[in-house]
């Protein structure tokens, strides 16, 4: 498998840890955060990704994502600095 990721598998068989693979130079860094081939191949799901959102929290603050049970939507969490909480 040759993707734009490394993954790795979670004790949740549905969750995986995927981590782009980040390529740096003498200017910076750039690495794609999500690419629908590379997505297929690792998990055998073909999607329709329609939105990507980013936030920014202040120091202590805790944000939920909510259940969805009617019009559930797949979610795509990235962490940038602190931790999550399963």
């Amino acid at each position: 498998m040759n993707t734009s990721y490394t993954v790795t598998q979670t004790a949740i068989p549905e969750v995986l840890i995927m981590e782009p693979k980040v390529f740096g130079d003498a200017w910076g860094f750039f690495y794609e955060s999500f690419n629908v081939r590379d997505f297929a191949e690792v998990t055998g799901l073909y999607v329709n990704f329609v939105q990507d959102n980013h936030s920014k929290l202040a120091k202590g603050v805790l944000r939920g994502l909510n259940y969805q049970i009617k019009h559930a939507l797949g979610k795509l969490v990235r962490v940038m600095q602190g931790e999550v909480f399963e």
